[in-house]
């Protein structure tokens, strides 16, 4: 096992993790369950502290990937510049999570609007992750790139003309 491998795992979980708990936010919210909004909150916290080792990762999994035939600087740069914002802004609502779950103890009304806050937080940076998600994947699997069905088709027809 090597870091390339090891940022694979570590990074499936906050992308798994922010979908689930945009689900169980819903359903808290919708149910008015205090208790409910609470494990969400803490499980922000939890998904925002295990992104940190996700992301730092990255950097020694690059120096493994970046001289493979096949890899592109490109793709690494973008998805790497893209870690950099959803790492930021996944931190920001973690910690802003944390402090919710105090508030909420304290001020009612200031509680529910920062955790209305944490959810929408929470749907920017899941958009976020996703999107550093893809062009992560881009870097080792071209057939998920865009130009990839263009390649393949440029491929196609020039194995057809050897053919002939």
């Amino acid at each position: 096992m090597n870091w390339a491998h090891i940022h694979l795992m570590l990074n499936h979980i906050p992308l798994i993790g922010v979908g689930f708990l945009i689900l169980l936010f819903v359903i808290a919210l919708l149910r008015k369950s205090n208790e409910l909004i609470n494990v969400s909150l803490i499980f922000v916290v939890i998904v925002a502290l295990w992104a940190i080792p996700a992301y730092l990762t990255g950097e020694p999994a690059e120096e493994i990937v970046e001289n493979l035939p096949g890899i592109s600087e490109n793709l690494i740069k973008s998805h790497e510049e893209s870690a950099d914002t959803a790492f930021i802004f996944t931190e920001i609502v973690g910690a802003l999570a944390l402090i919710t779950l105090f508030v909420r103890r304290f001020f009612q009304t200031l509680g529910n609007r920062l955790t209305i806050i944490v959810l929408i937080g929470l749907l920017i940076g899941g958009g976020l992750i996703a999107w550093t998600a893809n062009l992560g994947g881009k870097i080792n699997h071209p057939e998920i790139r865009s130009n990839a069905i263009l390649q393949n088709s440029d491929s196609q027809q020039s194995h057809e003309k050897e053919d002939e």
